[in-house]
């Protein structure tokens, strides 16, 4: 049972990563998602910058050593991301620019939904 909930710790915690790199493109056609994406993505570009770990990691490795098998050191990002994304170890340089992607992606995001409501509402006002 520990396995399992530490496993749906782990697609939770990419779940939401996903959400706070790419949610802000929702926006187009769920604008009131704002709301929510904003926290979720204040919240990952800290974790970035600070060099924190996400309250998720700690979760899973507990739940990880309840089912009997190994924990991990370092954070989601560092275990699971980097092997993928890079050769090497996660540095703070690489945390800090993940953070400004997370910043530049969700600037890109919200001009585009700006720009699409803006002509959305142009398009309601023409006859």
């Amino acid at each position: 049972m520990h396995s399992w909930l530490a496993d749906a710790v782990l697609v939770a915690h990419l779940a939401f990563i996903l959400f706070v790199v790419f949610g802000g493109f929702l926006l187009g056609r769920f604008p009131r998602l704002a709301w929510l994406h904003l926290p979720a993505a204040a919240w990952g570009a800290l974790i970035e910058f600070g060099g924190w770990l996400c309250p998720l990691t700690p979760l899973e490795n507990h739940l990880r050593r309840l089912a009997g098998e190994a924990g991990y050191e370092g954070g989601f990002v560092a275990h699971y991301l980097v092997p993928i994304i890079y050769p090497e170890a996660l540095t703070r340089e690489m945390q800090i620019g993940l953070g400004v992607v997370v910043l530049v992606v969700n600037l890109g995001a919200y001009l585009w939904a700006f720009r699409r409501s803006a002509g959305d509402e142009g398009a309601r006002r023409s006859p």
